[in-house]
């Protein structure tokens, strides 16, 4: 029996499987339901402040705030939405993570101590997206919350190279993406400037 072009056809299709689509069936009420917040290293406190005023107008839902470290891969994934990773290079030995790590729960703590919101503090590996959008899973997140990128040299050219995380997570996931503004555009400036 040969392996003509319908035989391969006929596989390929056999292979692929329906993507579950967004629809009224897969909302996620936000009441009784965390939010996943998307933070990273020294980010402005309005990523945080807009997901507690979300937290308190939900009902006070938890926040399940995440840092993804690209330079990292993911080992192996938790059911509860953790993740055991390792360096890239496997003859680096580079635990600074460990550092990063704990600026950013201190960080959290500082801007949210006290505040009544509850929450807590994954570090993930690999690709944002698909980290983020694992951890919306195992959570049963009703939204993603993620900042714009930060204003600097070369951050417009990170994005066309990169791509906009907000972009990837709404084309890879069913959840809504509030999307926090870092810095905006002042339309009153001519363009031609």
């Amino acid at each position: 029996m040969g392996s003509g072009p319908t035989e391969a056809r006929e596989g390929w299709e056999m292979a692929t499987r329906e993507v579950p689509q967004p629809s009224p069936e897969r909302l996620t009420p936000f009441a009784g339901h965390p939010l996943v917040v998307a933070v990273t290293p020294r980010q402005p406190e309005l990523v945080a402040l807009t997901a507690a005023s979300w937290s308190r107008a939900a009902g006070g839902v938890r926040l399940c705030f995440a840092y993804v470290d690209t330079t990292r891969f993911v080992v192996e994934e938790h059911p509860d939405g953790s993740v055991r990773h390792a360096e890239i290079d496997p003859d680096a030995v580079d635990d600074t993570w460990h550092e990063r790590r704990r600026q950013i729960e201190d960080s959290l703590t500082q801007l949210l101590g006290g505040s009544g919101v509850p929450w807590d503090f994954r570090y993930l590996a690999g690709r944002p997206d698909r980290a983020l959008t694992h951890l919306a899973r195992a959570v049963d997140a009703a939204a993603v919350v993620v900042g714009t990128r930060a204003p600097g040299p070369g951050a417009r050219l990170r994005e066309v190279v990169e791509g906009s995380l907000a972009v990837q997570l709404s084309h890879h996931q069913h959840r809504p993406v509030l999307v926090v503004p870092l810095s905006v555009v002042d339309w009153t400036t001519p363009l031609w400037r």
